[in-house]
């Protein structure tokens, strides 16, 4: 059961992570209705990611490194550094989606009012989270999926 929930926790925090991507790539091409959209999609497939993170240690489903001893210093450093950043990236995910959704409602709903006084406002604070948040998601991801592969050839389950 443990080995599913890990691989379906993957399988959605990779989705997550690609829908990021999408709405990168919308925003920077002017397309606002597309990016909100694969944004709120990239946050409830990580949402969802969590849930089953969270079963998966509930279910007693950790590993522990039992590779080569010359990779365990990289290992840590990656799991460490994914561990702090994933941490503090909810909470800035949190703030960039706030402030993009009062814009929204102060805008009326309308993206292409977004420039205007009051929802300019909220949208600069969106934009100034989002410069953080989305370099420190995307490197959650890539270290996720390695520290995935790591376990998954050189894991021993905690005894």
């Amino acid at each position: 059961m443990g080995e599913l929930v890990t691989q379906l926790s993957v399988v959605f925090i990779v989705l997550s992570g690609i829908s990021l991507v999408f709405g990168v790539y919308f925003i920077r091409t002017d397309r606002r209705q597309e990016h909100m959209t694969a944004m709120l999609t990239a946050c409830a497939l990580a949402v969802v990611f969590l849930v089953l993170y969270l079963t998966k240690l509930a279910l007693g489903a950790g590993m522990k490194y039992a590779g080569p001893p010359e990779y365990k210093n990289l290992y840590f450093f990656i799991l460490i550094s994914h561990s702090i950043l994933a941490a503090a990236n909810g909470p800035m995910a949190i703030m960039a989606v706030r402030n993009a959704l009062i814009g929204k409602k102060l805008a009326d709903g309308r993206l292409e009012r977004s420039r205007e006084k009051g929802p300019a406002k909220y949208f600069l604070k969106h934009r100034a989270w989002a410069r953080w948040t989305v370099p420190v998601w995307i490197y959650v991801v890539v270290t996720g999926w390695i520290i995935y592969l790591v376990m998954h050839y050189y894991g021993v389950p905690n005894t």
